[in-house]
């Protein structure tokens, strides 16, 4: 009986021993791929400008008062120099050689302090250049806030809290709703709790189905993943150059996204790759066997006869480019039902469709819910452009129904370029860039972009306690859209009118 004992104590001290080892063992293991582990982030630097917007004010100093005043100094205080060259401005403004006889407007920020102080002879001013950027839509607002976000890729609070109005046109007039703070993801931007903000590209089976041995039969997902809820769409107007092409291409590559341009300048510049979206034309299909590396093509428009060629000319996964004119919806429908994998639809650069110019989000929804009520919604990827200018159009844009958002216009202003001709329709696009771009000046402002649009939409999500974003497509309820509460507001009060105060 000893002896019995004695052998089972012993079993059991080797059995313990091998259960240390194995624990140990997952341990080891379990660290190194705790160690392979690293979270998507994008690196930002900042960057000096090569071509600075105009400055934001005008300062206005009458030599004559200011002389005045200085003499008023001289007889109140005499000779005592830190009275006399003190400055009325915290940021410099009246900093120069000779004070305010010269002053530095570029340092204005519109504080308003020095008018405040000497209103007689001191006058902040709009500076007409600046407001002479963009146009009614796109204005100097955001081309300066893009400007700012792509110098440091970060951001841009002040601190003066926000001045725009609560609700307008457009995107304006939807606000989102912040309603459901909770932890623990609304401090993704910190790094503290992971918040995804990829996204799936292509075509997803609304069921799966399996044999008797338990094997995936039928139709299976067939999709990539890309980092990030944008990709960088076919250069409008005359922007199309193969200096901007190789920005988009070298950009793409590092956040792991996709960059969409037209399937004969890839033939030109020789850049067939993974992250190239060739836009072909309906009219030759088969350039899709000149793109072996593309992992997604797009036919610029629908057509049944030239979506089958491309099919059998191409393993990659095949999109669609339909614009809101009339009859999109039956053009969209039947891309989905010819099993296309990616449909992109394009308003105009305002944002409105072609022919009813209804605004973008009001197209998106009808489309994701016309999806929704044919049982295909996840079958198809959808993503779209027009009028999405603003860090927060684009959770905007998704919650009215994307997948992802095509940026266009804003490439063009983070690499300091100007407009000069239409900022509506596509085609009629015209621009310059810096002539002192460089290619790695432009890459870092458009990562910087990048990085500063993504950090701003995981502020949304977290304050939204959202832990992906692809949670927020077609999420209405985050949404609370302005001409609505009004109506539940002022309905019944004599005077009111839908829209508006008569």
């Amino acid at each position: 009986m000893l002896e019995s004992t004695t052998g089972g104590a012993t079993a059991a001290a080797s059995s313990a021993l091998t259960l240390d080892k194995f624990g140990a063992e997952s341990a080891r293991i379990g660290r190194e791929l705790a160690d392979q582990y690293h979270r998507y982030h994008i690196e930002t630097e900042e960057v000096d400008d090569v071509d600075p917007l105009p400055h934001r004010f005008l300062v206005e100093v009458g030599k004559i008062g200011l002389a005045k005043f200085i003499l008023s100094e001289v007889f109140h205080y005499g000779m005592k120099p830190d009275v006399l060259l003190s400055r009325p401005c915290t940021y410099g403004v009246f900093s120069g050689p000779v004070g305010g006889f010269s002053p530095l407007p570029k340092l204005c920020v519109g504080c308003l302090r020095c008018t405040v102080q000497h209103p007689d002879f001191v006058k902040v001013l709009p500076n007409p250049k600046r407001l002479e950027l963009g146009d009614s839509y796109t204005t100097h607002g955001h081309i300066a806030a893009i400007d700012e976000e792509s110098k440091r890729g970060m951001v841009p609070v002040r601190g003066q809290g926000y001045r725009g109005r609560f609700g307008g046109p457009g995107f304006d007039g939807m606000l989102t709703d912040m309603s459901e703070i909770v932890r623990p993801s609304r401090d993704g931007i910190h790094g503290r709790e992971l918040i995804g903000t990829s996204v799936d590209i292509g075509t997803k089976p609304m069921h799966l189905s399996f044999d008797e041995e338990g094997n995936l039969q039928g139709k299976t997902p067939n999709m990539f993943t890309i980092q990030v809820p944008f990709i960088f769409d076919v250069p409008p107007g005359d922007l199309g150059t193969a200096k901007l092409a190789k920005v988009l291409d070298s950009t793409s590559q590092r956040i792991d996204t996709l960059a969409c341009l037209k399937a004969a300048d890839i033939v030109k510049w020789q850049m067939d790759a993974p992250n190239i979206v060739p836009i072909i034309p309906t009219q030759a299909p088969e350039m899709a066997e000149l793109f072996p590396k593309a992992r997604l093509v797009q036919l610029d428009g629908w057509d049944k006869d030239a979506f089958d060629t491309l099919r059998e000319s191409t393993d990659a996964l095949i999109g669609v480019r339909i614009e809101f004119s009339e009859g999109w919806q039956e053009r969209l429908m039947k891309a989905v039902n010819n099993r296309v994998d990616l449909v992109h639809l394009n308003a105009d650069l305002h944002g409105r469709g072609y022919d009813d110019n209804r605004f973008i989000s009001d197209l998106l929804k009808e489309a994701h819910l016309l999806l929704i009520e044919k049982g295909c919604r996840d079958m198809v990827t959808l993503v779209g452009a027009g009028g999405i200018v603003s860090a927060d159009h684009l959770p905007k844009a998704i919650i009215s129904g994307l997948d992802a958002v095509a940026l266009d216009l804003p490439v063009l202003f983070a690499l300091q370029g100007r407009s000069h001709g239409s900022l509506t329709e596509r085609d009629a696009v015209k621009g310059t860039l810096p002539r002192k771009m460089t290619q790695e000046w432009a890459e870092q402002r458009l990562t910087n972009l990048c990085a500063s649009w993504r950090d701003q939409l995981l502020e949304i999500l977290g304050a939204m306690g959202i832990r992906e974003v692809r949670r927020l497509r077609g999420e209405f309820g985050r949404s609370m859209i302005v001409s609505h509460l009004e109506d539940e507001a002022f309905e019944g009060i004599e005077g009111y009118v839908s829209g508006g105060v008569a």
